[in-house]
């Protein structure tokens, strides 16, 4: 098991790239170099850079990529609220994923 497979922001991110993976394979087809491919690149770009991060040899580098992390976080939950307000998205299924980023 790598190191940053022990991290429970790890493990809750990822569920969290499933599900919006999950999610957005219903999404019309024209979105798919829009909003299906930001959404995707957004959410599992903070797993990815907890991942990085880990990988690093300082602290100071580690908080780096946890910063960024956080920024697709705040990405994917702009994206989602979008995809909801769009009707892509019904309200519990945004409250799921959303309790999904939000843990």
């Amino acid at each position: 098991m790598l190191g940053h497979e022990r991290l429970l922001a790890w493990k809750l991110c990822h569920q969290l790239v499933l599900a919006v993976y999950q999610a957005s394979q219903r999404w019309p087809v024209q979105e798919r170099f829009g909003l299906i491919a930001q959404i995707r690149r957004a959410a599992s770009s903070a797993p990815t850079n907890i991942a990085e991060g880990a990988a690093k040899r300082g602290s100071k580098e580690y908080r780096r990529f946890l910063d960024i992390a956080l920024g697709s976080l705040a990405e994917t939950a702009y994206l989602l609220m979008l995809a909801r307000d769009l009707d892509m998205l019904t309200g519990p299924e945004w409250e799921q994923l959303d309790d999904l980023r939000k843990r």
